[in-house]
């Protein structure tokens, strides 16, 4: 990523001494750019408006306005501001309902801070992203869960379908096209073709969607 793209970043945790330290974890960055600070969600979507931040990094527990309902209202009120979940929470009910919400990625606490950072260039790039530990959550329930009698799936191409795959694995757009040898434009076009006929309008849909397909497995 250009050292001369500026991400800028608001933070949301009701913890000051949290946020101090998420705070000096993202300093290491020169793409990335805290903009403020807010002790809950209410606060956090008045300050977006007022400080435009491309992507918001915020807590799940949270006075006044928690973090699953402020996503949600992210999402409808602002949806070009990306939403990463930074979390202490690490169960299934979470993370979907994060992802159902319109978040961008879920990640856990305890990543290290060029994971952390890494996660919000990815989802300010377009793509998500979920730490190792969240995935594990997300995707291995899954996994145990019984084959869907429908699969809408088959309506994809086989290029759209592996397009898809890439994205739900946090692949920007960019990222595609090196991997598949395409260009960039043509990840695009598969990238639209997708939504309209899945009938999904954000990445975090399309997450959804490849999650429950199966598309996405463990490693």
């Amino acid at each position: 990523m250009s050292s001369k793209t500026i991400i800028k970043v608001l933070l949301v945790d009701d913890h000051p001494l949290v946020l101090d330290g998420i705070s000096a974890r993202l300093e290491g960055s020169e793409n990335l750019d805290v903009v403020g600070t807010a002790g809950n969600g209410q606060e956090a979507l008045e300050k977006a408006l007022e400080l435009k931040p491309d992507v918001v990094l915020m807590d799940i527990s949270m006075p006044v306005l928690n973090g699953l309902e402020a996503s949600s209202r992210f999402r409808d009120e602002q949806p070009d501001v990306k939403v990463l979940i930074l979390s202490m929470h690490d169960n299934r009910e979470y993370i979907v309902k994060m992802i159902q919400n319109g978040a961008a990625g879920y990640v856990l606490k305890d990543v290290s801070s060029d994971e952390l950072i890494n996660a919000i260039e990815t989802v300010f790039q377009g793509g998500t992203y979920f730490s190792a530990g969240a995935s594990h959550t997300l995707f291995s329930q899954f996994a145990d869960e019984a084959e869907p009698e429908a699969e809408p799936v088959n309506v994809l191409t086989r290029r759209e379908e592996t397009v898809l795959k890439l994205l739900a694995e946090g692949l920007c757009n960019k990222d595609v096209a090196r991997q598949l040898n395409i260009s960039v434009r043509t990840v695009e076009t598969h990238r639209q073709n997708i939504k309209s006929k899945l009938n999904i309008t954000t990445a975090a849909g399309l997450t959804r969607f490849a999650i429950e397909q199966k598309l996405i497995t463990l490693t």
